[in-house]
């Protein structure tokens, strides 16, 4: 109880006195210097961080939005190709169909240049065939003509009767008898 015995013989609770005062000044000042120099090393480089932060945010959000308008253009430039490869398939199975039937075409001009080609040949051959024929039979006619003429001059008929016969078998086996045979 000495501490009771000593605020007994002071007679007050806590002893104000000037170097109380002072100390309580002192201590006060040194804690407003300790929060200035706390703050000053402290809350400048947390205010800088979340300054810093906080626009990192910003940035990243004006970034995300810049990349959704961009990612927006493109989708939009993708659906136009897409709609632009639709219809440049449609033009190239259109073209590929026009060619198609322009080769079709070509195709068959040519079969019936070849197959007029052929018919001609064969006429020509025919033709020719038909001369030669002609040719064989003209030859069979004058070698029976004379064989018939040897007999006749054999046989010692009167001129006016060999003129008649020859006449009549040179009308009967004239152009017309051979050629429709």
């Amino acid at each position: 109880m000495v501490a009771n015995g000593a605020v007994l013989a002071t007679g007050r609770i806590f002893g104000l006195d000037s170097q109380l005062l002072f100390d309580l000044l002192f201590q006060g000042v040194a804690v407003f210097v300790l929060f200035l120099f706390v703050g000053f090393l402290l809350i400048n480089p947390v205010r800088k961080a979340l300054k810093n932060r906080q626009d990192k945010v910003q940035k990243d959000r004006e970034s995300a939005e810049k990349d959704k308008k961009d990612a927006a253009e493109l989708k939009d430039q993708y659906e136009a190709k897409l709609a632009g490869v639709e219809q440049e398939k449609l033009e190239i199975l259109s073209e590929a169909r026009r060619k198609a039937v322009r080769n079709e075409n070509d195709i068959i001009d040519e079969a019936k240049a070849e197959a007029g080609r052929i018919r001609a040949s064969a006429e020509r051959e025919a033709a020719l065939e038909k001369e030669k024929v002609k040719e064989e039979v003209r030859m069979e006619i004058i070698g029976v003509a004379s064989a018939m003429a040897g007999k006749i001059v054999d046989s010692e008929m009167d001129p006016a009767k060999q003129e008649e016969l020859l006449q009549e078998t040179l009308d009967e086996i004239g152009d017309e008898t051979w050629q429709s045979k």
